[in-house]
């Protein structure tokens, strides 16, 4: 299949395009690099381009023939949505609605869409699986609920656009190969920002809460390997192919680490200790997250092939060993992407 791949030279685009190519597949990037990182796609085809710019966009779908498309591109910082909704709601809504206009217009109907747990909101008990309510307590997550929506009730039931949506819990790692890997600017994540204390270039790690309800006191998350992640999209992507229907799936290891035992494992991994500073809990930051993914373990035969945390912080620690300060491309920050 002809895959265009928006916002592919992302953190977690640019490791889905590697499993498309070695999958037989051909990947067509398409990013305006305002996050994403060019040296980050070594091989395939690459267009350097706004979701606004709709003759762009046709004329690539045109020129390359697209069967599917796998939309990746957003804006995706919890905390500046809060403080900048208007780019938010612009960016990721409107500049999907775009997307998919031109998917209509040229014939497009295939569709994998990037979202997020997010959508849920704190919810009141875990695992979370996909049927539970949706109330997200932050901007972005609003903004990809909307987009879902939009999906879900205009384009999907009105103009037979097929999609599976993929709600991602903590990605994290990098690919074994060392030579592609997480670089944001600014750095939110917490496996790179512990990574990065182990490499001397933060003085330690803040930890938000000790005292929840939890073995350690600490929050829990479920942290999914990037490379389980995409290889999610590839199965989203071939189920569609052979005629699935419409759906949404979580993706998440189904089990759950806390902050205190993801620097415990980088420690481990690295050989070097972490200066651990302890903070008071983030509004909003729930005990617990963990996703309920048997779904697409079931329909769509997805397995995580990294579930120890040790070794998902070892390949995350060799591209931060090779690459200490990133792809080495540090511009004007535009805002997060994925």
């Amino acid at each position: 299949m002809n895959v265009l791949v928006t916002g592919g030279a992302g953190y977690i685009g640019s490791h889905t395009v590697r499993m498309l190519e070695k999958a037989g597949h051909r990947a067509i990037v398409y990013d305006d690099l305002s996050k994403g990182h060019r040296a980050a796609v070594k091989n395939s085809v690459f267009v350097q381009g706004s979701l606004f710019d709709s003759r762009l966009l046709a004329e690539t779908i045109r020129r390359h023939a697209i069967d599917a498309v796998i939309h990746f591109a957003a804006f995706s910082c919890v905390g500046e949505s809060m403080e900048k909704p208007q780019e938010y709601y612009h960016n990721n809504v409107e500049g999907s609605l775009n997307l998919f206009e031109a998917m209509v217009a040229e014939g497009v109907g295939t569709l994998v869409f990037s979202s997020t747990a997010a959508v849920y909101g704190e919810p009141e008990t875990t695992p979370i699986t996909e049927d539970m309510a949706k109330n997200p307590t932050n901007v972005y997550g609003r903004t990809k609920l909307a987009v879902e929506t939009a999906l879900a009730e205009q384009y999907s039931r009105v103009y037979g656009l097929k999609y599976i949506t993929l709600r991602y819990f903590n990605a994290c790692g990098a690919d074994a190969a060392g030579d592609i890997g997480e670089d944001h600017d600014p750095e939110t994540h917490l496996v790179p920002l512990i990574l990065q204390a182990c490499l001397g270039k933060r003085s330690g790690i803040k930890i938000f809460g000790t005292d929840y309800s939890t073995p350690d006191g600490t929050c829990i998350r479920d942290y999914i390997h990037v490379n389980d992640l995409a290889a999610a999209h590839l199965l989203a992507l071939d189920a569609l192919a052979g005629g699935h229907r419409s759906d949404v799936y979580n993706l998440g290891n189904g089990q759950g680490f806390s902050v205190q035992e993801v620097i415990d494992a980088a420690e481990a991994v690295s050989g070097r200790s972490v200066r651990r500073e302890l903070a008071g809990p983030r509004a909003g930051d729930p005990a617990v997250l963990i996703a309920g993914a048997a779904k697409i373990r079931r329909e769509l035969g997805w397995k995580p092939e990294y579930t120890d945390m040790k070794d998902i912080i070892g390949t995350a620690w060799r591209w931060h060993l090779a690459h200490p300060d990133g792809y080495g491309d540090k511009r004007e920050d535009l805002g997060c992407r994925n």
